[in-house]
């Protein structure tokens, strides 16, 4: 007898469209999803939406050293004399365009003859800035050449005007190298998604073969996974992170390997446990009986039913190694100059916490804090919406 699909009752539902339904019914869980979503989504797209598309963002103009959210100054683009190549779309998505101006912040300028001479911006009332004077070739073309006729020079003041100079806003100010703070911010969301991305990957491969394979087969190989979980636990996540990083060297993949090798103690703990307590169940009696290999019963029979707590133990790994990465980033052993990382952001800009440019500080600590908040709700929404306990129980009680 065949059934329309949508005649299908809920209680025929898979568990997955259950816990599916369920997660969404909790608001808060939903709303920390599509948050991660949307930094993921930023993390990719890179410097095609960064207000600054240079690598790592790293655009310095120093007369502009932490000015305050909202600040907006007029440009002078010049262009540089030498030749910039133009990357390719995907390129300049993960690594960024170099551009092919020099940014000078302009405070007023007016035009003598073939010279544009600008007062420079200081941001001090008044001004005061140095007065500098510039070719409108040099401006344009990127070397000094002799106008001869009126009609080209004024069209070159056309071609500055349109095209040279532009209104600059920074939406979130900028930091002590006069660096946009929002591009800043885009470009840190790649280091920790990236990195609790490898953690992740490194931890659930290592943790769920150590763990299902000690739980499955025990004997003497449960006791050695389990003397090298209490040893690997008994050292301070932090202490061993930075040994491995100092034996592997600084850099940005190897502080995703440090952190990686040091978060499966959780994974293959849990999965240990799971393992055992599933091994003595029928169905996998009668797969022994069956004649089925000993990886298809852990691959095919247990671990199929513990997805559900290896997935909530995933975005709780994800949480700690974006944390453990700040951390190290903060100390000056993670992600290296001029690489953008919240930790590193928040380390270069300490000395401002007690000023009005505090929020140097708290930008980079509130993404950090908001991103670390969401996994772990998530991580709580997919534990209670992956929980059968009540819902047997109400089915035991009608």
């Amino acid at each position: 007898m065949f059934f329309h699909k949508k005649n299908i009752p809920v209680e025929s539902l898979s568990l997955s469209s259950k816990a599916w339904k369920k997660f969404r019914k909790n608001k808060i869980a939903t709303v920390s999803f599509c948050f991660i979503l949307a930094v993921a989504v930023v993390s990719v797209l890179g410097y095609l939406i960064t207000p600054d598309s240079t690598p790592d963002a790293n655009n310095q103009i120093l007369q502009l050293s932490a000015k305050p959210p909202g600040t907006s100054v007029k440009m002078l683009l010049v262009k540089k004399n030498m030749e910039i190549t133009q990357v390719s779309f995907f390129h300049k998505m993960l690594f960024g365009q170099e551009s092919p101006y020099y940014y000078i912040p302009l405070h007023s300028y007016k035009y003598v003859g073939d010279t544009l001479v600008a007062e420079i911006y200081t941001g001090s009332s008044p001004n005061n800035g140095p007065v500098k004077k510039y070719n409108l070739a040099e401006i344009v073309y990127g070397s000094a050449g002799f106008l001869g006729t009126n009609t080209v020079m004024q069209d070159l003041r056309s071609e500055v005007e349109k095209n040279n100079i532009v209104t600059k806003t920074y939406l979130l100010g900028t930091d002590q190298e006069g660096r946009d703070v929002l591009s800043r911010l885009m470009i840190g969301t790649r280091v920790s998604i990236s990195v609790g991305f490898i953690a992740v990957i490194i931890s659930l491969f290592l943790g769920i073969l150590l763990g299902a394979t000690a739980g499955y087969y025990q004997g003497k190989w449960d006791s050695f996974v389990t003397w090298l979980i209490s040893v690997v636990w008994s050292l301070p996540t932090l202490l061993l992170v930075i040994s491995i990083t100092l034996a592997l060297g600084k850099g940005f993949w190897q502080i995703f390997i440090a952190v990686g090798l040091t978060m499966w103690i959780d994974v293959a703990r849990i999965v240990r446990g799971q393992v055992i307590s599933l091994k003595e169940e029928t169905f996998i009696e009668a797969g022994k009986a069956m004649g089925f290999s000993t990886s298809r019963i852990i691959f095919r029979h247990i671990l199929p039913n513990i997805t559900g707590t290896i997935t909530v133990i995933a975005a709780d790994v994800f949480a700690s190694a974006i944390l453990l990465e700040a951390g190290l980033s903060f100390l000056g052993i993670g992600a290296q100059p001029p690489t953008a990382s919240w930790g590193s952001m928040i380390n270069a800009n300490r000395g401002f916490i007690i000023t009005d440019s505090a929020y140097l500080v708290f930008l980079p600590g509130i993404c950090l804090m908001l991103l670390v908040l969401a996994f772990f709700l998530v991580g709580n929404g997919l534990r209670d919406a992956l929980d059968n306990k009540s819902e047997a129980s109400q089915l035991a009680g009608a």
